[in-house]
């Protein structure tokens, strides 16, 4: 008899302890369940918003389908032309051999490489074949209109591709040029198209265009 009470006795307190066991069981379960919810939810959290830091990512590095063209290395690099101020790294691309004999022509090279945080649009040199071999030659030899014409090119600070998505900016000519767009694909007064942008060099970014901008005259 005393032996049966105690193997009540025994089997009312595994009972007690099992009950608490299993609530905790069921709670770690469900705990778990909010667990794999919170931890599902923050897993996509981060993939969301990687489209848009890859995007913010992008603008800090030059962009455009005609950077493919550019070398990979020396001076006429993105690296090279970064360690260099802005005439002289225009004259290691020969995409812009044009844009560099005009410079030369006005005198501008030292003025380019002294100026501090600029902005330069920077045609090609089939932007200038753009215009008829006549004109171009007349421009090329009077020095006061192709003066007029290649600092209407530039602004006096750097000029972020978020700030091209809709701007007026005043040039060194003592004009505006306007800038739209978004992304990767931007234009120039609603006229030129930005085919490699964000370059940086020692003292300007360089936003390549295909085709020459024409200030009032």
């Amino acid at each position: 008899m005393i032996a049966t009470r105690f193997q009540r006795a025994a089997i009312a307190l595994v009972g007690a302890a099992v009950l608490p066991l299993a609530l905790t069981a069921c709670s770690s379960d469900d705990s778990g369940d909010s667990g794999d919810s919170k931890n599902s939810a923050s897993a996509t959290t981060p993939q969301e918003s990687k489209p848009a830091a890859d995007a913010a990512g992008s603008m800090d590095k030059p962009f455009g389908s005609a950077c493919a063209s550019v070398p990979e290395n020396g001076a006429g690099s993105f690296d090279g032309m970064s360690k260099d101020p802005v005439a002289t790294a225009a004259s290691n691309n020969p995409a812009l051999s044009t844009l560099v004999t005009a410079v030369k022509k006005a005198g501008l090279v030292d003025t380019l490489n002294n100026a501090q945080n600029i902005t330069v649009f920077a045609p090609t040199n089939d932007a200038f074949a753009k215009i008829p071999k006549a004109d171009l030659d007349k421009v090329l030899a009077d020095k006061a209109t192709l003066t007029k014409i290649l600092t209407y090119h530039v602004v006096g600070e750097k000029l972020t591709p978020q700030q091209l998505e809709s701007g007026t900016f005043p040039t060194l000519e003592k004009g505006t040029v306007t800038t739209s767009g978004s992304g990767e694909s931007f234009k120039v007064n609603d006229s030129a198209n930005v085919v490699c942008g964000n370059v940086s060099t020692a003292n300007a970014t360089v936003y390549i265009v295909d085709s020459v901008l024409m200030p009032k005259m």
